[in-house]
């Protein structure tokens, strides 16, 4: 199906209105899955014209999406990955997590970025950063579409190799998100170490319930579960 390419819109943008001059775009993978960790990549690519076919990496099939990833790591002006693990989501909640993720990411750049471009609607980042939303900014913003290759490659990579030793679970080919396979596993074997164990699919799971971890809040709040899918999916 036939796409808008992404385009340096928001970075003139925020260039022209604010005086930014290092502009990192951000995305996330990770947080709808039920094992592995949270990933988001944060990427400067100036203004310069992308590799060709650049979009958001969920539009991308597997090879072409590798193949882009490559050539995005050599293309970008700098690029940073960072990692919130599923013993950091159970403690911390998804929001958290993100944020943390983010901001490991941010902070491993060369060059501290001026403002960030965050995909969705949501600003998980907050102080002291100098944040533009843009919903699907995976496939109208350079920046963020770039982030979004490389972080899904990237994790899609780990996953793999996470699960060599745990090869009924398939996260060489579900990178850790529900599936038929990954359902059919938990059910057999339980949770592995990589799975996050607060999550509501372990509500459906009696003999393995007893793993499930309750996150306690002292301000009463209660635990996230936006993007967590349950046993029936």
């Amino acid at each position: 199906m036939p796409y808008e390419p992404p385009t340096h819109t928001v970075e003139r943008s925020l260039r022209a209105t604010t005086g930014a001059k290092v502009i990192a775009g951000v995305d996330e993978v990770g947080r709808g899955a039920w094992a592995g960790p949270v990933t988001v990549c944060a990427a400067v690519t100036g203004l310069r014209r992308p590799p060709e076919g650049l979009t958001d990496s969920k539009l991308l099939t597997v090879r072409r999406r590798t193949a882009l990833a490559v050539e995005l790591e050599e293309w970008v002006t700098a690029y940073a990955l960072g990692h919130a693990s599923p013993e950091e989501i159970d403690r911390l909640g998804m929001t958290a997590a993100l944020r943390l993720a983010a901001v490991r990411a941010l902070e491993a750049l060369p060059v501290r970025p001026d403002a960030v471009i965050l995909d969705g609607k949501h600003d998980y980042l907050g102080d002291p950063w100098q944040v533009r939303t843009v919903i699907k900014g995976d496939r109208s913003c350079i920046a963020v579409a770039a982030a979004s290759v490389i972080a899904k490659v990237r994790r899609d990579k780990m996953m793999a190799e996470l699960g060599v030793g745990h090869a009924d679970f398939g996260f060489a080919a579900n990178a850790g998100y529900p599936s038929p396979v990954h359902k059919a596993a938990l059910e057999e074997r339980g949770p592995t170490p990589y799975h996050r164990l607060s999550w509501a699919y372990l509500d459906a799971l009696p003999q393995w319930r007893h793993l499930k971890k309750a996150r306690s809040w002292a301000d009463g709040n209660v635990p996230e579960i936006e993007g967590q899918l349950g046993f029936d999916f």
